[in-house]
């Protein structure tokens, strides 16, 4: 019914992915594979309910405390996962991010620890750091094809008294790990045992593939929280801003939104983007249901090209989100040396895996969140880049290795 193989030219768009990609790799004529936004063009029923309001002419200042904006994120929290929630917990926000850093300083004071697992989103660091914080990092340990939490190092980490909240990122990005209620049932006992808050980032919870099931942090919470999400990712409209999210506590909701309206002065929410979600989450179902394949045979492609090229690699699909995250440490190749191949003679822009810890280095993260043609573009040159280094190897008999942290 959609049609997601077409190319979209988003050059001359003010991209940060296309038009801006040269503010981190240092070139402008590289194919992008880098932020997670989508190159697809959103729902067409969101396109069409933004258009009927840019109709209409007004855009004048604006709410989000209503019963169709509201009544849209229960429809979505009870269809999808099954969470009955409480939409008199529900706040407003320009972004995931901004939300976090108000509950960083609501919940702690400045030099206390914020306990998150690692490799982790690299705008925590910054949000935590920028927040006069100290990111406790609790690493995550590849076991296979998955991750896994070692509850024991964790608990450790929680029990420090100057550790005051957990940044739980559900599903993991980068890494793209599901959290099983088992999993997040111990984690919500540790918290309340040690006295933690915790704010879950749930902004990539549509997709999740095969049989993985999303659970909500407030399906299993026991002390106070906060869940954090937008249809954003889901349905490629981060440029309108906009994100939501459920604060347990009455307190602190409170004190949120005075600081998002008395101290920032962001009382009036973006309309459209209101709009948008209102959109997405009682019509989009549908075509979120089509991209959600494609993005994952996006993947399997992936996993084909890579594990044909090099069997040592043995990668596969991760069980969420959109970014394949590549573990290229079988291979001996040092990180820099890769991303100048990447760069200087394939042409083609792949987040480093030490964008997101010292734990990401030896990995890299692509984005399929494209057309396959893009896709198959990208594979090709990452394993050419790949050979390369390979056979620069055998020619001068030195080994590249990449740290492994």
């Amino acid at each position: 019914m959609f049609d997601f193989d077409t190319p979209v030219d988003r050059h001359g768009t003010w991209c940060t992915q296309w038009d801006y990609v040269a503010d981190r790799f240092g070139s402008a004529d590289l194919l992008p594979f880098t932020i997670s936004d989508m190159d697809f063009a959103t729902a067409p029923c969101i396109l069409t309910a933004l258009q009927a309001r840019l109709q209409h002419g007004v855009l004048g200042y604006s709410r989000w405390q209503h019963e169709d904006f509201l009544g849209a994120i229960r429809h979505w929290m009870q269809t999808r996962f099954h969470y009955h929630c409480d939409t008199a917990q529900v706040v407003y926000g320009p972004s995931v991010i901004y939300m976090v850093g108000q509950l960083i300083q609501i919940w702690s004071n400045p030099h206390d620890g914020i306990v998150t697992h690692t490799p982790c989103y690299d705008a925590f660091y910054k949000v935590v750091e920028g927040n006069e914080r100290k990111l406790v990092t609790c690493p995550l340990t590849k076991q296979g094809n998955d991750w896994q939490c070692d509850m024991s190092v964790l608990e450790a980490l929680l029990s420090q008294p100057q550790n005051k909240i957990l940044l739980l990122c559900s599903p993991q990005n980068p890494t793209g790990k599901v959290w099983t209620r088992q999993e997040l049932e111990h984690i919500a006992d540790l918290c309340q045992r040690h006295d933690v808050k915790v704010i879950s980032d749930e902004i990539h919870m549509d997709m999740l593939w095969d049989d993985q099931q999303h659970i909500p942090w407030g399906a299993v919470a026991k002390n106070e929280w906060a869940l954090l999400t937008s249809a954003s990712k889901s349905f490629n409209i981060p440029a309108l801003t906009g994100a939501y999210g459920f604060i347990s506590d009455k307190a602190s909701r409170d004190q949120y939104l005075f600081h998002l309206k008395n101290r920032d002065g962001l009382s009036s929410p973006a309309i459209l983007a209101i709009i948008a979600h209102i959109a997405a989450y009682r019509e989009g179902h549908v075509w979120l249901d089509s991209l959600r394949p494609y993005l994952q045979a996006n993947l399997a492609y992936v996993a084909q090209r890579l594990n044909q090229a090099f069997p040592e690699l043995n990668w596969a699909v991760p069980q969420a989100t959109y970014l394949a995250w590549i573990d290229l440490r079988p291979l001996a190749i040092e990180d820099q040396l890769l991303q100048k191949v990447l760069i200087e003679q394939e042409k083609v822009a792949i987040m480093p895996g030490y964008t997101y810890g010292e734990e990401g280095r030896g990995f890299i993260r692509l984005n399929v969140g494209c057309p396959r043609v893009k896709v198959e573009a990208g594979v090709t040159a990452l394993i050419q880049a790949i050979s390369k280094l390979k056979q620069d190897t055998c020619t001068t008999g030195t080994v590249n290795k990449t740290t492994d942290k």
